[in-house]
């Protein structure tokens, strides 16, 4: 199991603890593998989502740090978002 995704689902861990989060997501990672989230937490997994929000590590890492919105990478093509945009943008209030 890639260290990208261990501490993907840490910190998604962390920012959901406490989140109204009541769907799943899946963020697909190119190139390393899947983070699973619904209203348990995240973990390693590729399993079906509400919506599937898939970029490089590297756009990954600056969403989950903070130094890049999530709505600014995806309009610039960075992120790419499939399925349930509502839950997108749900997800993206619990990233913040």
């Amino acid at each position: 199991m890639s260290d990208i995704l261990n501490e993907a689902a840490t910190v998604l861990n962390e920012k959901l603890a406490g989140a109204d989060f009541d769907g799943t997501a899946k963020f697909d990672i190119e190139g390393e593998g899947c983070v699973m989230m619904d209203a348990t937490g995240a973990r390693v997994a590729d399993e079906a989502a509400d919506v599937t929000l898939s970029a490089d590590a590297e756009t990954f890492q600056a969403i989950l740090s903070g130094d890049t919105n999530p709505t600014g990478a995806f309009m610039s093509g960075k992120l790419k978002i499939d399925g349930d945009m509502g839950m997108a943008m749900k997800l993206a209030a619990v990233l913040a």
